[in-house]
């Protein structure tokens, strides 16, 4: 194989070669890692990559050839956010406040990638503490979308996407908080996985808010999220949200008819203020399924219209009390020069935070405070019923339901930074799905009349990726053919 046809592999394709003999893990990474070194100055992908990764994978090789790695991944390199810990690794979460913090220990869904022989190329950008949609906020500059210089690749898990869509990685993890694999995989062309919430381990995690984060996959096809998927996902004792949950059956998700299945398309997510090229391209990939068997029918769902507030509320909520740990006393950034206790928490806070994490943190202290938490706090919990409710009275007519993953295709760099409302606004589409904890899935389905890509995205019931990853496969195998 040439490089180039290396960097263009989908990961079980790598995978299969490498069993084979026809390519080694150690070739494989080796080609990855020139290209980061290579390419990444255009992109700002990773903030680290790793120094020992080629001989990461000449180990693996030596344990392919015993028989000691058999999974269906073994061999394949995968990039990690940079929110999840990685033993003697920085994990900076996009951060000044974390910029000099090396876990001691393995997140759980990284231990589960080095058990499978995946091998770990580095860790990537991501909008700070994971609060953001554009990848922009990060401490370490940021993150260029790699069909469009001028592009973000959307957030916050840009960096996951960006070096997937690059030819930079085969495979990646992301975390989605409120549509953050799913919005920058649309925005970079590229397949992203949102799981049912509790079905990965978030163990090692660092926390946003902690009733909404879900590790997930991010890779060039469905059935590479599905296999990535396997390795990821499991009950962890170190995780009381960890759930039990089937694995992915990966060649019936590649094989996947959608003849007699039935989708449902909320009226609500092609309405006003969903772009028309975004809007056409979703219909074209549903016209797709229709012509294929499927029945297809539109519903209204109002609550849709409290996806924002709702979930803002409960966020920042819970990221205001997930970030209280910083204070410069334990560990992160601590500045030189304090006189005393006071001056320690406000200089660590104030210099170590970013403007947009900052905002969130006095947001979120805001809803829970005395006088505001049952205007703010609790009725956006009395919502999240609502629309728990309302998705449930779906699922009873529908086997998954179908949307746009964003309301426009990749804004250009600066433009939401200007105006954090528009950027909110963004995430009208995703933020539901993690409000009530159910699994989506990403798929290119086009490009708009710029030349940017198009995501659609299907949402499924909970713990059923089997049928969401099915429907995403089958479109892709059939605009293929």
């Amino acid at each position: 194989m040439t490089n180039e046809e290396i960097l263009r592999s989908d990961a079980l394709t790598l995978a299969g070669l490498i069993k084979a003999g026809d390519v080694t893990s150690e070739q494989v990474t080796k080609v990855y890692i020139d290209a980061i070194r290579a390419e990444d100055g255009k992109y700002n992908s990773y903030i680290t990559v790793s120094d020992d990764a080629v001989e990461q994978a000449r180990l693996i090789d030596e344990k392919i050839k015993s028989g000691e790695l058999t999974g269906a991944l073994a061999g394949v390199p995968v990039a990690v956010k940079d929110n999840i810990c990685t033993k003697g690794t920085l994990t900076s979460c996009g951060s000044k406040m974390l910029s000099n913090f090396v876990p001691p220990y393995d997140a759980t869904v990284v231990k589960k990638l080095k058990a499978e022989g995946m091998v770990i190329l580095g860790k990537t950008n991501m909008d700070e503490f994971a609060m953001g949609s554009t990848t922009e906020t990060s401490f370490y500059g940021p993150t260029v979308n790699p069909h469009g210089t001028n592009r973000v690749p959307g957030g916050s898990s840009g960096g996951s996407a960006a070096c997937v869509a690059a030819n930079l990685a085969p495979v990646s993890l992301g975390s989605d908080t409120g549509g953050s694999i799913r919005q920058p995989a649309s925005f970079c062309g590229v397949t992203g996985l949102k799981p049912t919430y509790g079905t990965v381990s978030r163990y090692g995690l660092v926390a946003f808010a902690s009733s909404l984060d879900q590790i997930g996959p991010i890779g060039r096809t469905a059935v590479d999220c599905a296999a990535l998927f396997n390795v990821i996902s499991g009950v962890d004792d170190r995780d009381q949200s960890s759930t039990i949950s089937e694995k992915v059956d990966v060649d019936k998700a590649a094989s996947f008819d959608v003849r007699g299945r039935k989708i449902g398309l909320p009226e609500e997510y092609f309405g006003e203020g969903i772009d028309e090229d975004v809007k056409a391209r979703v219909m074209e990939a549903v016209r797709y399924y229709e012509d294929n068997g499927a029945t297809v029918e539109k519903f209204s769902m109002p609550i849709i219209e409290y996806a924002i507030p709702t979930y803002y509320i409960i966020a920042c909520a819970e990221a205001c009390s997930n970030l209280s740990r910083y204070d410069g006393v334990k560990y992160g950034f601590r500045p030189e020069g304090v006189d005393n206790l006071m001056d320690l928490y406000v200089r660590s806070r104030s210099e170590g935070f970013g403007m947009e994490v900052k905002r969130r943190i006095m947001l979120g202290n805001f809803v829970l405070s005395s006088g505001y938490y049952d205007a703010y706090y609790n009725k956006a919990l009395q919502a999240k019923a609502l629309i728990k409710k309302a998705f449930d009275e779906a699922f009873e007519k529908y086997d998954v339901v179908i949307g746009p993953v964003a309301p426009t295709t990749a804004l250009k760099a600066g433009e939401s930074l200007s105006d954090p409302l528009k950027m909110y606004l963004g995430d009208i589409c995703t933020v539901l799905i993690n409000i009530v904890g159910l699994p989506a899935i990403s798929v290119p389905c086009g490009i708009d009349n710029e030349g940017m890509p198009v995501g659609m995205q299907i949402i499924g019931r909970h713990y059923d990726e089997q049928t969401i990853l099915g429907f995403a496969a089958n479109y892709q195998r059939g605009v293929r053919t």
